[in-house]
């Protein structure tokens, strides 16, 4: 259990932050919107794992999908390819 990216077939870089910006948003501003706490908001782009309810709450306040507040990469294995 406490190696849990191991073996992981992606990778999930978090880009709240720069589509917030964007969008002229700061992160009070979207706390409020997605009815969230602003430690929810400021620690979104460090986490690696994250509650649905927030990614929804995010998702909808910022006018994106999920998947759109995350460049997703695959894992590419050097012994594997």
């Amino acid at each position: 259990m406490a190696n849990q990216s191991k073996n992981t077939r992606f990778k999930a870089k978090p880009k709240m932050n720069e589509i917030r910006r964007a969008k002229g948003i700061n992160g009070k501003e979207l706390a409020a919107l997605a009815g969230v706490t602003e430690p929810t908001i400021s620690r979104f782009d460090s986490q690696s794992r994250y509650d649905i309810d927030v990614l929804v709450s995010v998702s909808k306040a910022l006018g994106v999908t999920i998947e759109e507040l995350f460049e997703i990469n695959e894992n590419k294995e050097e012994d594997g390819q």
